[in-house]
C-alpha cells in the first residue's frame, strides 16, 4: 500500500517522524511536503494528497497540521474524499472499517507522536468492511455528493 504524507510548517517534524515510522512498517510512502519549517499553508498540501488518492497515485493519506482540524476540512473538500481526524484507537479502526476514510489527520500541537504512530499503524492495518450497514451509509454520502457536485 502506498501512503501519501502531507503537513504544514507547524507539523513538519511531526510528519517527518511519522512518515519514517510508517516506512519502517513496510509501507511505501510519498511525501507531499512541507519540506522544512518555512511557512506554508495547509490547504494546498491537503488538496494534493486528496487528488493523488482520487487519481490512484497513492492508496491513502496521512495529513498533519497544528490541530489536524484544518487538514481534515481541506481534504474533505475534494470530491470523493473522506478524511477523519483521529485521537484514539477505536476511531482509528472505525475510520476504515466503517467509514472507508482514505485520509486521516493528526495535530502536532495536541497529540503526542507516540500516540500518532500507534493510531496510524491501527488505521493502516484495517480495511473497509463492505456489505454492512456502514457501506449503505457511505453510499448515501457518495450519492449526495454526486447529486450536489454533478459528478
Amino acid at each position: 500500500m502506498k501512503i501519501g504524507f502531507g503537513a504544514d510548517h507547524n507539523a513538519f517534524h511531526f510528519k517527518e517522524e511519522l512518515l519514517a515510522y510508517v516506512k519502517e512498517l513496510g509501507y511505501e510512502v510519498v511525501d507531499f511536503g512541507a519540506y522544512s519549517e518555512e511557512d506554508i499553508d495547509y490547504p494546498n498540501i491537503a488538496f494534493q494528497v486528496s487528488k493523488a488518492i482520487k487519481d490512484k497515485v497513492i492508496d491513502r493519506g496521512i495529513l498533519c497540521c497544528g490541530t489536524g482540524i484544518g487538514m481534515a476540512i481541506a481534504a474533505n473538500k475534494v470530491s470523493g474524499i473522506r478524511a477523519a481526524q483521529i485521537f484514539e484507537s477505536y476511531g482509528a479502526q472505525r475510520a476504515q472499517l466503517s467509514n472507508n476514510a482514505q485520509v486521516i489527520t493528526f495535530g502536532a500541537f495536541v497529540q503526542g507522536i507516540a500516540s500518532a504512530k500507534e493510531l496510524a499503524k491501527e488505521y493502516l492495518a484495517n480495511g473497509f468492511q463492505s456489505g454492512t450497514g456502514s457501506e449503505r451509509k457511505i453510499n448515501q454520502i457518495c450519492q449526495y455528493e454526486q447529486q450536489t457536485h454533478g459528478e
